[in-house]
């Protein structure tokens, strides 16, 4: 890679370790990624908040980095592992090192957001802005729906960035990579938000290039489009989809497609509780809900996950008193993804409608999952 003077002082240790440490991590991946230079980025938002995520040794490097540095650019931060307003009973050593965890961002300049849905809190860039985003459903979302330039960083990538306000010029930085060589083709009735998860999670688990063209959908809603980013960011290494476009090559999705996605990842026909909010609910998915909700009463637990932003603002319009009324209980800066509200102990199944949060429901926290879309949810688990 070509480096600025600048660039390469720092690499070389001028400034400090820490900062070093941050362009040798850049530098790697812009070499291992065929990328010829840096170039400035204007926002990195940050995973490996959860302590369940980063364990000890993660909240330990943070701890010592975060002592010998400053973010340069707006630096916001996934989603942490519980509400402090509501502990319920997580364990008071977990409470303990995830609010370590949370010093170290906030001791480097971190606006403490809390949440893996950036994109309905923060003003967003003009298009064509390189961003660095390491929550890969605000990636694929940044990418495909805002226009903005990201790859799916990582955790670390992501905090290099931060730290030195650059990023390689590689992958779907560059537009070449932002042309589709393959295209699915969906021969299948899409219902509901649940449907495009599983079309996502089919997209993410086929293609193993950076971007796909979806040739047979031509618009999406949020709530859609947020579902079906989420799912393509878990099961694979895309990281954009293009609408209507034509490739190459085709891969047909249908209901047997759809079908196998289902059995992979729906493990259950009933749960103990209801989750939703994998990605975290915004406010299009709570009107919903309200609507959904209107003079009813879950006859489950439910645990709705959205950032505190999102509901300070749905708490203004009298939204979240709405649904509050139905049974239904808010848990801020946190999401369903490796949450210590859900055990093994506690419940032997939930009900999600999040592609996403079953994946990491069933294989982190061990339970089984049962998918259905957000209107069965109401159907059948309310009177």
């Amino acid at each position: 890679m070509e480096l600025a003077k600048d660039e390469q002082k720092a690499l070389d240790g001028n400034y400090g370790e820490a900062l070093a440490t941050a362009y040798r991590i850049l530098v790697a991946i812009g070499e291992a990624t065929g990328a010829q230079k840096l170039v400035p980025t204007k926002w990195a938002h940050i995973s490996g908040v959860n302590y369940n995520t980063i364990g000890d040794e993660g909240m330990r490097f943070l701890e010592k980095f975060s002592t010998r540095v400053k973010f340069a650019i707006r630096t916001t931060i996934n989603p942490m592992g519980y509400d402090r307003n509501k502990p319920e009973d997580i364990p008071r050593n977990f409470q303990e090192r995830q609010e370590n965890i949370a010093r170290s961002y906030e001791r480097m300049g971190a606006t403490l957001s809390f949440t893996c849905t950036p994109y309905e809190v923060f003003d967003i860039p003009q298009k064509g802005t390189a961003v660095s985003f390491a929550e890969s459903n605000a990636a694929v979302f940044s990418n495909s729906i805002l226009g903005l330039k990201t790859n799916k960083e990582s955790a670390l990538s992501a905090l290099a960035s931060a730290v030195t306000g650059k990023t390689p010029l590689s992958d779907l930085r560059l537009e070449e990579s932002r042309t589709p060589k393959i295209a699915i083709e969906s021969d299948f009735d899409f219902m509901n938000e649940l449907d495009y998860g599983l079309l996502g999670y089919f997209t993410g688990k086929e293609v193993k290039d950076s971007c796909v063209a979806l040739s047979s959908i031509d618009k999406l809603d949020t709530i859609q489009a947020k579902t079906l980013c989420a799912a393509i960011g878990t099961s694979g290494s895309c990281g954009m989809f293009t609408f209507g476009e034509k490739a190459k090559e085709k891969i047909t999705f249908g209901k047997k497609e759809a079908q196998s996605v289902r059995d992979e990842i729906s493990s259950a026909d009933d749960g103990d509780i209801i989750t939703l909010g994998s990605p975290q609910l915004g406010m299009n998915e709570l009107k919903m809900l309200a609507n959904l909700t209107e003079t009813r009463k879950f006859t489950r637990r439910c645990i709705i996950f959205c950032s505190r932003a999102i509901y300070n603002s749905a708490v203004k319009i009298g939204l979240a008193g709405r649904i509050e009324k139905s049974g239904a209980e808010f848990r801020c800066d946190s999401c369903t993804c490796l949450t210590p509200y859900i055990t093994k102990d506690k419940y032997d199944a939930v009900i999600t409608n999040s592609i996403k949060g079953a994946y990491y429901l069933s294989r982190s926290n061990k339970v089984k999952v049962a998918l259905k879309d957000i209107k069965t949810v109401a159907d059948e688990y309310m009177r």
